[in-house]
């Protein structure tokens, strides 16, 4: 049965057109898997659906829910539909919640618009609706705040508030983004689960074609405020038509090309980075006011070296303390006990002018550019802040010189640099980071998720951009990320984190082809496939059509 169909969306914003002519459908049980770059009309299509447009916006077309025109309900019919029959999981859900709330409270609130029930009815659907995302309560209690919950855990309290009235219609805007692969592989799974087991229409908005290949019945590729193709997911992804459709299909899979970085002479090169021996712990709560203190090992005796010229991936589930070595490794945070030297000299116990000229020689680029960047400055003014580690005092002319060099490197033109970062698209901020990195002329840079919340074009020229600095520069990168196929991609070794601890390492290729630890199997086979995805949907099609 047809759930919803949209038929000629058009949506305007003044004179500029944001979506034109989009038509699609979801039939009950069904997942559409909904793709496209940055800017393509993904999230304002789902928006359109819910009705919740910015101010200004213009809309057109037909839209029929469950047989209701939705352009002709009033609004508080509308407000009825939200949440009750129609729910919307939003990607980022430390920002869709509520920090005051406890998340059993955050639910009972959901159920309480839409439903008159008593407060034990409530409590008691927030419960049974905890147990069904896998969140029981001797693991995650009702009454903790967002704050105190892992990124997986929050996602899943986000999809418990969506489908705690059992709609018929989910819309899943890039869910599972932000995750570990393991993690973003048991929040898939939930989703395929509530889709059987309440046959929900769902929606899912991502620009991961392995995940949409993987999830998606139907697939609609975007572009432009305009969906350009649309399929079966096979059928579409074998038999591609449209170039963007193939363009997206290769920057998927795309793996710049390397220089040989290892010595073929057998000599060994010099050591930039050594993190020897890092141990750091956290006091916990007391259980009781006059119990023994507690403690909680992020890191046990983690030890990794980077050589110069050379890339190191960082890998590991949220949690295994990967972004707490980088934030010792760059001296924002001191360890228990342990050692960093950078160049040969002692990073955590240098002071003064030392200090100041060894951070010269390492700079970050973290997950959220947007967010590094203060929006009241121009660019320029924001790439300039290093030098204020540059001992030599460049002037104001010079500091402008080599910010412009450095926006020319990264592929932006020096004209950006009297522009604000919002008027920038993610790729093209990433860009800026890169460029505020570069400008000290760095030894190692620390990368952190640099990539994960890129679509896969915008990916893929980030990560071009990477390997030619790398290359030309001869600057080092610690990569942290939880895609696995990105660090193969970009780098040389690669070391494994679980629990504060190490438990493999080695040359890259070697790690991917032949893991000694069942943590590093684990985290290769979640790690989504387009290939084996497409390989499993066609197995469970022809299974299908067996038992037909």
């Amino acid at each position: 049965m047809t759930l919803l169909t949209v038929e000629g969306l058009t949506v305007s914003i003044g004179e500029t057109r944001i979506l034109d002519g989009v038509s699609l459908s979801v039939d009950a049980g069904e997942v559409l898997g909904l793709v496209g770059e940055s800017g393509s009309g993904k999230s304002m299509t789902a928006l359109s659906i819910m009705h919740l447009l910015p101010q200004g916006a213009v809309a057109g077309g037909t839209m029929i829910f469950d047989g209701k025109t939705l352009d002709a309900l009033d609004e508080d019919t509308l407000c009825g539909l939200r949440g009750n029959d129609i729910s919307m999981i939003f990607q980022e859900p430390m920002t869709a919640l509520n920090p005051v709330m406890t998340i059993g409270a955050q639910i009972v609130e959901a159920v309480r618009i839409h439903r008159r029930v008593s407060d034990d009815e409530a409590e008691a659907l927030m419960r049974d609706v905890l147990l069904r995302v896998d969140l029981p309560p001797e693991e995650c209690p009702p009454e903790r705040y967002p704050h105190e919950l892992s990124g997986g855990q929050r996602q899943r309290v986000v999809i418990a508030m969506a489908i705690v009235l059992k709609p018929k219609l989910i819309i899943a805007d890039e869910p599972t983004t932000a995750l570990d692969v393991t993690t973003q592989a048991l929040i898939l799974d939930l989703l395929r689960r509530l889709v059987a087991e309440d046959d929900i229409g769902l929606i899912l908005i991502s620009h991961d074609l392995a995940v949409v290949a993987d999830m998606a019945d139907r697939v609609a590729i975007m572009r432009n405020g305009a969906i350009v193709e649309s399929g079966e997911t096979v059928a579409l992804f074998r038999t591609m038509q449209h170039p963007y459709s193939r363009m997206l299909r290769d920057a998927s899979t795309y793996r710049p090309a390397l220089r040989q970085r290892v010595p073929q002479d057998g000599t060994q090169r010099a050591p930039l980075l050594e993190a020897r021996a890092i141990v750091q712990h956290y006091r916990l709560p007391r259980a009781t006011l006059f119990g023994p203190p507690t403690w909680f090992r992020a890191l046990d005796d983690v030890g990794l070296t980077i050589h110069r010229g050379e890339n190191l991936g960082l890998v590991g589930e949220s949690g295994s303390g990967k972004s707490t070595l980088a934030r010792i490794i760059l001296a924002l945070t001191p360890p228990v006990s342990g050692t960093v030297m950078l160049d040969g000299r002692d990073f955590l116990a240098a002071r003064g002018p030392g200090k100041r000229d060894l951070r010269r020689h390492i700079q970050a680029v973290f997950q959220d550019p947007y967010g590094s960047f203060d929006p009241r400055y121009h660019v320029a003014h924001l790439i300039a802040e290093p030098f204020h580690l540059d001992d030599s005092h460049p002037s104001a002319a010079e500091r402008r010189r080599r910010v412009d060099e450095a926006l020319t490197e990264v592929g932006l033109t020096a004209a950006d640099g009297d522009k604000y970062p919002h008027e920038f698209s993610g790729g093209q901020r990433q860009r800026l980071a890169i460029a505020r990195a570069l400008v000290t002329r760095p030894s190692l840079i620390v990368l952190d998720e640099a990539v994960s919340a890129l679509d896969v074009s915008s990916r893929a020229q980030v990560l071009d951009l990477l390997a030619e600095l790398s290359d030309r520069l001869r600057v080092s990168y610690l990569f942290i990320a939880h895609d696995l196929s990105v660090v193969r991609a970009v780098t040389d070794r690669v070391v494994i984190m679980r629990e504060g601890r190490i438990v493999e390492h080695g040359e890259t290729e070697a790690v991917f082809a032949n893991p000694r630890h069942p943590y590093t199997a684990a985290l290769i086979a979640a790690t989504p496939n387009l290939e084996r995805a497409l390989a499993a949907r066609t197995e469970r099609n022809l299974q299908r059509a067996t038992a037909e």
